[in-house]
């Protein structure tokens, strides 16, 4: 993952392509692995929250948008591929409770930026309420806590119950010095059991074969450069 000069403005474009802070979100898979290469000239700072903790608390405070956060959004398909016929965005709750087990599903940016298609069900005072209170919480440093991946540190990251962000950044302006790390995505053997409805993120829920967007025939677009650890 390193900066290609891109906007995160631009819906077809990933944040971790930018120097853009990515704000508190999970990934399409079971645990999201990241090896630091180099580091920035200054900032990036990784961070975590617990998304349990995140719940508590909204259950104290205001419980109606914690119940909301449970009913589904209108999320942007993004990069996944749209059939003829069918609609450019999913519906998905941010919190989906399922055989005993709290999992969370949240990136920001792609249930506002499905707002731009004129068939998608505007979101609701309530709904925006709640999608602002969540993040509000992840910005809380009682809840989360950052760190500063070093050239050889990794972090290994468990999507359902843990968001990740990492803060804008400034390069260095000499090209072997530019922040690169490399990201894996692990679907573990006996995860835990998630609704269908995950499916539309992660392709699949069967556990061992899911998540990820590795595709054969889509070539890498930060391609790996031979770096001293």
């Amino acid at each position: 993952m390193k900066d290609l000069g891109l906007s995160s403005s631009d819906p077809t474009v990933r944040v971790h392509h930018t120097t853009a802070r990515q704000t508190f979100h999970s990934d399409s898979c079971d645990v999201v692995g990241l090896l630091c290469l180099q580091s920035a000239k200054s900032g990036g700072i990784s961070a975590l929250v617990s998304t349990g903790a995140i719940y508590n608390e909204l259950l104290k405070s205001d419980p109606e948008c914690a119940a909301e956060l449970l009913r589904p959004f209108p999320t942007d398909k993004r990069y996944q591929k749209v059939l003829d016929g069918t609609l450019p965005y999913y519906d998905m709750p941010v919190y989906n409770y399922y055989k005993g087990f709290l999992s969370t599903i949240y990136q920001r940016q792609y249930i506002d930026s499905a707002q731009r298609f004129p068939e998608t069900p505007r979101l609701t005072p309530l709904q925006i309420a709640a999608l602002d209170k969540f993040d509000s919480l992840a910005d809380d440093p009682r809840l989360n806590f950052s760190m500063m991946l070093l050239p050889g540190d990794m972090q290994f990251v468990h999507n359902h119950t843990l968001l990740h962000d990492r803060t804008a950044f400034t390069d260095s302006d000499e090209p072997n010095k530019k922040r690169h790390l490399l990201r894996i995505w692990i679907a573990t053997p006996n995860a835990r059991p998630l609704p269908e409805v995950v499916a539309h993120r992660f392709g699949t829920i069967t556990i061992g074969d899911r998540g990820g967007m590795a595709s054969p025939s889509v070539p890498p677009t930060a391609p790996l450069h031979l770096t001293k650890i």
